[in-house]
């Protein structure tokens, strides 16, 4: 009878086996990974860099982020909903969403947009639906602030100064929301409350969403544009010629 002692395999060649079965497991679920968001994507995502797609993402959930707060302030001041001239606020809150989106004048403020649509939905003077108001000034403040645009691609620009400051502007106009009062000491809009009975900060919370979006898009774009430039002096320290091609 043929007795052969056992076969002894050395432990790094074990170890070496079990890295590259491993390796190629993680390629192949990677692999799979990689196809399956690809075939999830949208065809127009291929013109787009990955600054474009965190632009396009923080604005499309800046706007969700607004129409929110705008049915939470709908029903914290359902006064309001009834001087927009619509039947309900369902149907004043999808025109004034169609208006921000679209690029279109509000009737109640005239030819104010932006800023100037800002100041005059928190003023006595204003008397209109002020909910809607409110909501498309901030609307259509972040779209100009965006270049006019609400989806990005290779071909626009952004300037992160502007968006900086829209993110400076929506904190002062949160700060008059929860301050402005008309002629007879009341609060224009009813939003935050902090009282005996509880306290409902939501608004402030939602509007710091918003914010921090913001601010991280201008510090994304501030690098790219930095990175841009100092690429371009390591060329010229370097002497490398730059590509054309």
């Amino acid at each position: 009878m043929d007795r052969r002692s056992p076969v002894h395999i050395p432990r790094t060649l074990t170890l070496a086996v079990l890295l590259v079965l491993s390796a190629t497991a993680c390629t192949q679920q990677d692999g799979r990974d990689i196809a399956r968001q690809f075939s999830n994507g949208k065809p127009d995502e291929f013109f787009q860099t990955t600054v474009d797609r965190v632009a396009t993402l923080g604005m499309h959930d800046n706007l969700q982020s607004l129409y929110l707060l705008m049915n939470k302030l709908y029903l914290r001041n359902p006064n309001q909903w009834r001087l927009s001239g619509y039947t309900d606020a369902v149907t004043a809150a999808r025109e004034i969403r169609r208006a921000i989106e679209q690029r279109q004048a509000l009737p109640a403020l005239g030819d104010r947009r932006d800023l100037a649509a800002l100041s005059y939905s928190l003023s006595p003077e204003f008397r209109g639906d002020r909910v809607g108001a409110f909501i498309y000034a901030i609307g259509s403040m972040l779209v100009t602030a965006h270049g006019g645009r609400t989806q990005f691609y290779m071909t626009d620009s952004i300037n992160p100064q502007f968006v900086s400051n829209a993110a400076r502007n929506i904190e002062k106009a949160t700060w008059l929301l929860s301050q402005r009062q008309d002629a007879n000491g009341a609060l224009m809009l009813f939003s935050n409350e902090i009282s005996e009975q509880g306290s409902n900060l939501s608004f402030a919370v939602e509007f710091g969403k918003i914010v921090a979006r913001l601010d991280l898009l201008a510090q994304i774009l501030d690098e790219r544009y930095r990175r841009i430039g100092l690429n371009y002096a390591q060329s010229l320290l370097l002497m490398n010629f730059l590509p054309v091609q």
